[in-house]
């Protein structure tokens, strides 16, 4: 496993074909456009593809004419991910092709398995995504600064290797690399595990009073917002990485079975302590994401700032915060229940809290600590 690197070296000269149009083939093909790079595209959906196409995200396919191109990337759900890479390095012999699926070792020893020449092919993952789904949610700028994995197998060639690194550093992204194995091991927790959890939470909404939500803070909103995440393809990153996640749900089992256990009598000797350490451990685990940019985790100051819920409060909120010299770290947007009052919820260094509690006071915000 190698760590994280800076930006490929090196750029993409093209063409560029991206064989499927959702979210992510069609951000990669506006991105690569911005950066001159001619992009042509393909997708079942003749719909999608014109969608890509009136957006910017490239050219249809069949304009590319006899021109070899220098990589292809294949955007196709897991499930036929290794039919459309076998495809591809049948139908363009002189070109690399990577995918981008959200599973690794099942699409590489699947190729493996049908005799596949892989010196050619770099299974890639860049980890960025919206909660919408298909090209009209597409941007440009989508995989800026995030993480986007290399998962070359051992026949993986080096010229191969570094157009894969290319496209990645090309479109603003974090390049690492993993094994196969290791990459599947490493989202099974820190991707695949959220959304089962997230979802699952969700669930329980079903049926709720409505009086019941209108309750409902940003608390809730945080832990639900990628249950809005598209089923069909949910089903089939689950079921390419069932072994890994199913290991990591043995273990939240025995963590529920605990919990419900101590709640079951929460008055007896030592149950305080066990729920106590419960939440603890979480403290423990959350204090280990790493923090802005890639960094150490770093505790920040918070304050609730209320705003009158109409057009440009916002926008006038953050101009003067950047007025006074202050730099936001984190930013979230409520609202007032039953009121016309938004509240927006900004994290800043420790010592830069007071200063900016007073600064706005005296500009006339309302802010709460």
């Amino acid at each position: 496993m190698a760590a994280f690197s800076s930006h490929g070296r090196g750029h993409l000269n093209g063409p560029v074909v991206v064989l499927g149009t959702g979210l992510l083939g069609a951000s990669i093909g506006l991105g690569l456009r911005g950066r001159g790079v001619p992009v042509y595209l393909s997708d079942p959906s003749p719909t999608n593809q014109a969608v890509a196409v009136d957006i910017g995200a490239g050219r249809p396919l069949d304009e590319l004419g006899s021109e070899q191109p220098q990589l292809v990337v294949v955007a196709a759900p897991p499930d036929v991910t290794a039919d459309v890479v076998e495809g591809a390095l049948r139908n363009y012999p002189s070109a690399v092709v990577v995918d981008i699926a959200s599973v690794k070792l099942a699409i590489q020893s699947e190729l493996r398995k049908r005799g596949v020449d892989l010196s050619r092919y770099v299974g890639t993952h860049p980890m960025a995504g919206r909660e919408k789904s298909g090209p009209v949610a597409a941007r440009g700028e989508l995989f800026t600064s995030m993480p986007w994995v290399l998962c070359p197998s051992e026949d993986t060639g080096p010229e191969a290797l570094q157009t894969a690194r290319s496209l990645a550093g090309d479109l603003g992204a974090l390049v690492s690399q993993f094994s196969a194995e290791e990459h599947d091991e490493a989202v099974a927790l820190v991707s695949h595990l959220p959304q089962v959890m997230s979802s699952l939470l969700a669930s329980r909404l079903q049926g709720t009073p409505l009086n019941a939500l209108s309750l409902a803070g940003n608390g809730l909103r945080d832990v639900t917002r990628i249950a809005a995440s598209d089923p069909t393809l949910w089903v089939q990153i689950l079921g390419g990485n069932a072994d890994r996640v199913v290991k990591i749900l043995y273990g939240v089992r025995e963590d529920l079975d605990r919990l419900i256990g101590t709640l079951e009598d929460p008055l007896a000797p030592g149950a305080r302590l066990d729920l106590a350490q419960l939440i603890s451990e979480g403290n423990a685990g959350q204090a280990r994401i790493p923090g802005k940019h890639g960094g150490p985790p770093q505790a920040y100051s918070w304050l609730t700032v209320l705003v009158d819920d109409k057009p440009g409060q916002i926008a006038r909120l953050l101009t003067e915060i950047g007025e006074i010299g202050v730099n936001v770290e984190d930013l979230r947007l409520d609202h007032s229940s039953g009121q016309n009052v938004g509240m927006v919820e900004l994290s800043v260094l420790p010592n830069k809290h007071d200063l900016l509690v007073e600064a706005l006071s005296d500009r006339g915000w309302r802010v709460l600590q």
